[in-house]
């Protein structure tokens, strides 16, 4: 299997974290580049770094396509990851302030990296999510998928996780009862999810178009990596 590289955003997240985690962990994957909109504690594995961007400058999709031109360079497979979430925050946000990250960042984040290069890209987004939904956070994460699938990847793979166990956002009352639900609004582990990433990834040049991940093609990702 050839390495590859991945340029993300949002790796300090929740669900972030846990796909830097499973990345770092597999031999595949030659380097991981963090973009964050400010400085974080360094990153303890070697193949991992961080570049600090103003994901707000008017600038951003271009310094994110300088970066992907120098990842490209290199040669193999490079991967576009947005794992950008606000998680039980979003209840304070207003529809405005969400659209401008999860559409707005986001959205730039990929134009970014297409323009740079990178082919493929896997997304972050939530279970049920609805352009034209009467609930915010669903409708939010509809127009998120629909501006990252508008941008044109020759694969996109967008994971759509229920409740998150495992996750600082998620009450544990709330993943316990999660637990009973079955299927794709039910309670998948973080941990999944990070692996699953990794599994899209390790899949390289073999998966074309849009697919979409609900909890059980997640789990079984994560345990075929």
């Amino acid at each position: 299997m050839d390495a590859f590289r991945v340029l993300l955003i949002g790796g300090t997240g929740q669900v972030g974290s846990a796909v830097v985690r499973a990345l770092a962990a597999d031999p595949a994957c030659a380097e991981v580049v963090m973009v964050n909109r400010r400085e974080h504690a360094a990153p303890t594995a070697s193949r991992v770094r961080q570049v600090v961007l103003d994901t707000a400058g008017p600038g951003f999709a271009g310094d994110i396509a300088t970066l992907a031109r120098g990842l490209t360079a290199h040669g193999g497979t490079v991967f576009g990851a947005s794992c950008v979430g606000v998680g039980s925050g979003s209840m304070k946000w207003t529809e405005e302030q969400l659209k401008a990250l999860e559409v707005g960042v986001v959205g730039g984040f990929a134009r970014g990296c297409h323009a740079g290069g990178i082919r493929r890209f896997a997304l972050l987004s939530a279970v049920g999510s609805n352009p034209k939904s009467r609930f915010r956070y669903v409708r939010v994460m509809g127009m998120k998928e629909a501006a990252v699938e508008a941008v044109g990847f020759d694969r996109l793979a967008i994971f759509q996780p229920g409740i998150i166990a495992g996750n600082a956002h998620t009450p544990g009352y709330v993943a316990w009862l999660g637990r009973l639900v079955p299927g794709q609004f039910g309670v998948i582990e973080q941990d999944d999810i990070g692996r699953a990433f990794v599994a899209e990834f390790k899949r390289g040049m073999e998966a074309h178009g849009v697919s979409r991940f609900e909890n059980g093609a997640m789990r079984q990702m994560a345990r075929s990596g």
